[in-house]
């Protein structure tokens, strides 16, 4: 059990190569150090959890440190390799249905001759959203974390050594659909973008301030649908500002293409 979140240790994980069929399971993991070093660590699920329980009645505050110091390491260490490959890594975060697989899938068919894309993406169960990431001829991997409402460092770190995203590309990290643990998790990104959409209520930021505080960028998809929603754009895009006032907003349509151009731009420039 997760001190941090509430995951339980299925959180663990598992990882499909889509390329391979390859699947997995993720109690083992290493990773590279800023000097090649490789360190390989192994988890035992129950003596994990017997820790823990060991220690939640009267270290829960210093262990939840614990948790997210060591996740903060290992994010380092994945920042270091992105940086050292010239790779531009994303986090894309938002609540289940806000649109976040198929606004991917449509900037990677519109991207695909401009920029090298590959995926990460996240869900608690099943490849469903992999294999539309895959059917846009796009490389991805699946990352499945059981009761898990989040991504992690180490769930990214083993996931990149089956992706092995080239250099000088774009690496989309979709996270598990949740407006809240995803924002306290850093997994080496350059950048947390938040995704929300016109269905969803126009209150959120101000519901979910840490998630869109910690975003640099928040996507507002589904303008299409405003005629047929009760939506306020210009309070949502207050809220979003007042809890974050150096926050980039992009308002999109990944139906009929609306505003795509900008959020492109942005990638684009980026990218370098």
């Amino acid at each position: 059990m997760c001190v941090t979140c509430g995951c339980s240790d299925d959180a663990e994980g598992r990882i499909t190569n889509l390329q391979t069929g390859e699947m997995t399971h993720n109690y083992h993991h290493s990773h590279t150090l800023p000097d090649g070093t490789v360190i390989t660590h192994s988890h035992d699920p129950e003596h994990e959890a017997s820790q823990i329980h060991a220690k939640i009645h009267g270290t829960t505050i210093s262990l939840e440190q614990e948790i997210l110091g060591k996740n903060n390491l290992l994010a380092a260490q994945n920042r270091g390799w992105f940086k050292g490959r010239n790779i531009l890594a994303l986090n894309l975060m938002s609540s289940p249905g806000a649109g976040k697989t198929t606004l991917l899938t449509r900037t990677i068919n519109d991207l695909k001759q401009q920029l090298s894309i590959t995926v990460i993406e996240g869900d608690q169960e099943t490849i469903n959203d992999a294999e539309k990431i895959k059917a846009t001829g796009c490389k991805v991997v699946q990352v499945n974390t059981g009761t898990g409402c989040h991504l992690d460092a180490a769930m990214i770190d083993r996931a990149l050594q089956q992706l092995n995203p080239p250099l000088n590309s774009v690496l989309m990290i979709e996270n598990v659909g949740n407006l809240v643990c995803p924002a306290l998790f850093d997994l080496g990104e350059a950048a947390k973008v938040v995704i929300l959409s016109v269905t969803e209520g126009e209150d959120k930021p101000i519901k979910y301030p840490h998630m869109f505080r910690a975003s640099e960028i928040m996507i507002l998809t589904k303008i299409d649908l405003l005629p047929y929603v009760q939506f306020d754009v210009q309070r949502c895009l207050e809220y979003a500002l007042q809890v974050n006032p150096h926050m980039q907003i992009f308002q999109v349509s990944a139906t009929t293409g609306a505003g795509l151009d900008i959020w492109y731009k942005w990638l684009r420039e980026k990218v370098g």
